[in-house]
């Protein structure tokens, strides 16, 4: 077996060990400063799995997921804003559009950085952003309400949602122009410093060549779903770092569990959907017959199943931030100290990425309810 680390994963350590870590705490009170963001470009992070004939590395998710777990661990904060950068460059390398050929070689190579401004997406049928045809390119107008790396981002891949259905998608300098407006940088319990901002989209208008994807909302809310029921690579980040901060005794057998958790979250999340996977729980719908009946219960059980990880994953991740913090006494409550840090970066973990249906499994969880694996009465 090949145990010779990747070679992003060596340079994910050594920029986690040499920069990111040892700042982490300074940065975490005064804001992700603009020299690591040009450390993250150096390093070629951004590129991990972009395509390798764009300038990208092309790495296995593996990989991916490791140098997460590594940037997280290290400094949660350059960790998110690097994150978002991702998602612009895999809808990039699937897609058609001019964009295609415009910007993702940059992206690949870490000549840009982008952010994403989506999320508000998953509030359908509201549209928080409406998009119309106008004049050979598209109208955005509404509010987005989370918007990550104002001022370190240089671009953004904006989405909205048009009159009849579609999900489209389409990149714009991240800076504030006619029909752009950012509110101040939100104060927040966890990550204030990755420059977290709303935006008013008061009418921008984007030409046809930025758009990155259009497509019926319905089939990107399926692929959508699946990435949210997984467990983000961070949490087993940001346990482990928590778990480093105590002694041999205690962390053996809670590194052991998180080994556990963090096999069984992959393996699961290299798996593919079932047959009659559609974005929706199965038991929103009424599914007609017994060979629909029993092929619901089976897309419900699937995603249960990954649900369930995930809220095993939160709760690890809890008991080792907290357990870092109670190893730590009264000096973890100082703002120097890393304990609290994890700890307010935990809790901020807890619901990134959340949907109504994570939280209602995560509650569950925490409630001791049964999980709901889709069984139900005939």
């Amino acid at each position: 077996m090949d145990l010779t680390p990747h070679p992003l994963v060596v340079r994910a350590r050594r920029l986690a060990a040499d920069l990111l870590a040892p700042e982490a705490e300074r940065v975490d009170q005064e804001g992700v400063p603009r020299s690591h963001i040009e450390a993250v470009k150096r390093s070629g992070l951004l590129g991990v799995t972009a395509p390798a004939d764009h300038g990208g590395a092309g790495a296995p998710p593996a990989v991916a997921r490791e140098v997460a777990e590594i940037l997280a661990g290290a400094c949660g904060a350059t960790w998110f804003v690097q994150t978002q950068h991702h998602t612009p460059v895999q809808t990039l390398a699937r897609g058609e559009h001019a964009a295609r050929e415009r910007l993702l070689g940059p992206l690949s190579r870490g000549e840009l950085l982008s952010g994403v401004a989506y999320a508000h997406l998953r509030s359908y049928p509201r549209r928080p952003v409406r998009v119309r045809p106008e004049r050979g390119g598209w109208r955005f107008v509404g509010t987005v309400p989370w918007y990550t790396g104002w001022g370190l981002n240089d671009v953004m891949l904006l989405a909205g949602v048009t009159d009849s259905g579609e999900a489209l998608f389409a990149f714009a300098e991240a800076r504030e122009q006619p029909g752009l407006r950012a509110s101040e940088p939100m104060r927040l319990a966890a990550l204030t410093a990755a420059r977290t901002v709303s935006l008013e989209l008061d009418g921008l208008w984007l030409p046809a060549e930025a758009v990155a994807l259009r497509t019926p909302y319905d089939r990107w809310a399926a692929g959508d779903r699946v990435r949210t029921l997984h467990t983000s690579p961070a949490v087993f980040g940001v346990a482990e770092a928590a778990l480093s901060l105590l002694d041999t005794g205690t962390a053996a057998p809670l590194r052991a569990r998180l080994a556990g958790i963090r096999r069984r979250a992959y393996e699961l999340a290299d798996e593919s959907p079932p047959k009659g996977w559609t974005g929706r729980p199965a038991t929103a719908t009424r599914a007609r017959g017994a060979g629909a009946e029993s092929e619901a219960r089976t897309v419900d059980a699937w995603a249960g199943e990954r649900l369930a990880v995930r809220a095993e994953a939160y709760e690890l991740l809890r008991t080792a931030t907290t357990a870092a913090v109670v190893a730590g006494g009264g000096r973890a409550m100082a703002l120097t100290g890393r304990a609290q840090r994890l700890a307010r970066e935990g809790l901020f973990l807890l619901v990134q990425g959340q949907t109504a249906e994570s939280r209602e499994a995560h509650l569950r969880a925490l409630s001791g309810a049964p999980a709901d694996t889709g069984e139900r009465n005939t």
